[in-house]
């Protein structure tokens, strides 16, 4: 599974946002997420990619493509 894929499934499955809005532009914000959401995903992606992701803060005003270019470098490195 794709980063952007991983991403999807968990802000669908885990958090309830709609799998029409999960678009690269969309922010974080838009699909519902608060700072308390964004810890957990934050962990679940460390956990289900074996990155990590500490050295990163996540905001509501980043969008999904931008996270999933942040997860793609750390899977990548």
């Amino acid at each position: 599974m794709t980063a952007e894929q991983e991403i999807a499934t968990l802000l669908t499955r885990t958090f309830g946002v709609e799998p029409v809005d999960v678009r690269p532009e969309a922010s974080l914000r838009e699909l519902g997420m608060d700072s308390l959401a964004l810890e957990e995903l934050r962990v679940l992606l460390e956990e289900r990619l074996r990155i990590d992701l500490e050295d990163i803060q996540l905001t509501t005003r980043e969008t999904v493509g931008q996270l999933t270019t942040v997860v793609d470098e750390k899977t990548a490195a």
